[in-house]
């Protein structure tokens, strides 16, 4: 891909979003140091006292905090000397917590810190990996072979990266499909659950596009191969879905930023608050350093630190199951801010195929006549490859056809000789005398923005037939629900204005930009975010790839072309708009629980501080309860796994 995170976006992030140090935390020694800790300081439960206990529950420290006290110690060396400055981080707040719990001989309450600090550790990270289990899992799904035909008809077993465009690949029943290409021959239900997110098997047949790494039915399908393998729709997916580590969202990213001032401020806190104690509220020496310990507890951050992360992999998770990918945690989260969002009309607002909507007949056609002339109509027009010869033989599928002679002449239309008499199929303006009936239906379908053909005899018209693009049943759920949330919505389209209106009041859409040109799309989205701050995009075509990047949140359409996919900042793998107003609901709720996690995690600090002060909190107790939060925290954020309920 050619670009992921965009330079000039206001919110774009190229943040360090792990450790700059690697510290695998679930690595195997890890595991083994940490259990073996566990059982030493349940042994250490059993011991009565003295110094075999003790030393248990030393050994218990020294293992299960391994990797704790190794990244608090050599993280905080390392990053001090990169940036030259103290760069501290939570770890050393726990490891120096510990080290003086163990001066004052409580030795099981430095263990228990450890324990549960490493466990919830441990927690967090499986908690990361879980919520990116639904997008990892794609680079496992990329196909590694394939069934290429050979020029004696037999077939040969090839490694995906030796295919070349113009292959014919064998694709038996069962088989993965290796990579991108159309159907020459056969028909097939292809399971595209993993590329689009549909739940229903697609039928395929000669012409039909297949994506690499979907899931062939029962049936054979011979294919060519239209795509390299680096360019294929499922190595994009793996590239884009590669930057949601890279990129977080702005509260994350604050918080890892304030991160190493916090850990400072409390270190420096921590002598005064033990001088305060001895000094000033006359606690004795012991009393003083035990509650130091327990303030160096009480206001490490641990339970701020994973308030966003988690919450917001795992919403990307679940967006992910339901075939819609973000690139980064930034844009998921910008989208809960949406105060506008502008629309390309073909393809994305509707289906980008043209249908026949109506039909009209001459006032004094008998039945029997319109029967015939609606065989001569789809036999006229099967002799044509003009896209609205595809609607009208759609729209006629059961009539027969009978066999014509059809000549198309240029700026006249499709003309033919039956029975006598010559036909004509064309524009309103290629007849000169039009019948007042045939005239008032043609000007009213006009303003519904619906493009008219007429057919008739060499002086007569007939009939018409009034053809538009359609809008998707899903757009209009998405329209109405983006109405209801105050959200203003724009139609961009390059169609004439009457034509792209007559769809805008078909879908109550606030505004509509029509006569726009595709340089111009991008200029109209700066425009419009002057007024509105917050503005997405949602567009499918090469034309709207300057307009996506130009918008605070470009979402492309799956179906739509590579540039786009490139360019934007998320994607809808089905062209369903739903499934966008769907993403903007579960970005409010990620906003919330972030927000809730926020208020949790602070709210128990200060609690913990003020009943240390006022003598009404030990040790154990705030172990307890500042790693219970932590715990807390992240639950709560995994519950976006599961996502909201859809309407």
């Amino acid at each position: 891909m050619s670009k992921f995170v965009k330079d000039d976006h206001p919110h774009g992030h190229n943040h360090e979003h792990e450790h700059e140090c690697d510290h695998s935390h679930g690595g195997k020694k890890e595991v083994i140091l940490f259990f073996t800790g566990i059982a030493a300081f349940l042994i250490a439960l059993f011991v009565n006292g003295g110094a075999i206990q003790a030393a248990l529950f030393i050994t218990s420290l020294v293992l299960s905090g391994y990797h704790i006290i190794m990244e608090g110690i050599l993280d905080t060396f390392r990053q001090t000397i990169k940036r030259k400055k103290f760069m501290p981080n939570i770890h050393i707040l726990m490891t120096l917590a510990a080290v003086g719990a163990v001066i004052i001989g409580e030795y099981m309450e430095a263990a228990l810190l450890i324990l549960i600090f490493g466990g919830a550790h441990f927690l967090e990270h499986y908690a990361e990996d879980k919520s990116n289990k639904e997008i990892t899992n794609l680079i496992k799904i990329n196909p590694t072979t394939a069934r290429r035909v050979i020029e004696n008809g037999k077939t040969e077993i090839v490694d995906v990266a030796e295919l070349r465009i113009g292959d014919k690949l064998s694709v038996l029943n069962g088989d993965q499909i290796p990579t991108d290409g159309i159907v020459v021959s056969g028909t097939s239900a292809v399971d595209q659950s993993s590329i689009t997110g549909e739940s229903i098997p697609v039928e395929k047949q000669a012409g039909d596009v297949l994506y690499g790494s979907t899931m062939n039915g029962a049936g054979t399908l011979m294919m060519e191969v239209t795509k390299d393998s680096s360019e294929t729709v499922i190595s994009k997916i793996i590239e884009l879905v590669s930057q949601t580590k890279n990129n977080m969202s702005k509260t994350a990213a604050f918080i890892k930023k304030i991160e190493p001032i916090y850990v400072t401020i409390v270190l420096f806190l921590t002598p005064i608050f033990f001088l305060l104690g001895y000094l000033v509220m006359h606690w004795s020496a012991y009393d003083s350093f035990y509650r130091t310990m327990v303030f160096l507890i009480a206001t490490s951050p641990c339970a701020l630190a994973v308030t966003d992360i988690p919450a917001t992999l795992s919403a990307i998770s679940n967006l992910a199951k339901r075939g819609v990918l973000f690139k980064g945690g930034s844009y998921l989260s910008n989208l809960s801010d949406l105060t506008a969002v502008a629309f390309d009309k073909t393809g994305t607002l509707t289906t980008g195929k043209p249908v026949v909507t109506e039909v009209y007949f001459g006032g004094e056609t008998t039945e029997i006549q319109q029967q015939e002339f609606e065989k001569i109509i789809v036999s006229m027009e099967s002799k044509s490859n003009h896209p609205l010869a595809e609607a009208i033989m759609k729209y006629y599928a059961a009539v027969a056809t009978i066999e014509l002679e059809v000549e198309n002449v240029l700026g006249v239309g499709l003309i033919a000789r039956a029975e006598d008499t010559t036909y004509k199929i064309g524009k309103p303006n290629s007849y000169h005398t039009i019948p007042a009936d045939i005239q008032n239906q043609t000007t009213q379908l006009e303003n519904e923005g619906k493009t008219v053909v007429y057919f008739g005899t060499e002086d007569t018209v007939l009939a018409l037939l009034a053809i538009q693009d359609i809008p998707k049943e899903t757009s209009k759920a998405a329209i109405q629900y983006f109405k209801k949330q105050q959200i203003h919505t724009v139609m961009l389209t390059g169609d004439a204005k009457r034509t792209g209106e007559a769809i805008g009041r078909q879908l109550a859409i606030d505004e509509v930009r029509g006569n726009v040109m595709p340089e111009e799309k991008a200029t109209i989205i700066s425009e419009l975010k002057k007024t509105y701050p917050v503005m997405a995009m949602v567009g499918d075509g090469v034309n709207d790839a300057p307009a996506l990047v130009t918008a605070d949140i470009g979402v492309a359409m799956g179906e739509g072309t590579d540039i786009a996919i490139d360019v934007a900042d998320a994607v809808l793998m089905k062209n369903d708009l739903s499934k966008f107003a769907y993403t903007h609901r579960l970005a409010k709720k990620l906003r919330k629980i972030v927000w809730q996690n926020i208020t949790f995690a602070l709210a128990v600090v200060v609690l913990l501080v003020v009943s240390n002060v006022i003598g009404q909190m030990n040790m154990t107790l705030a172990v307890i309860f500042h790693e219970g939060s932590t715990l807390a925290v992240i639950f709560n954020g995994l519950r976006l796994l599961k996502g909201i309920k859809e309407i």
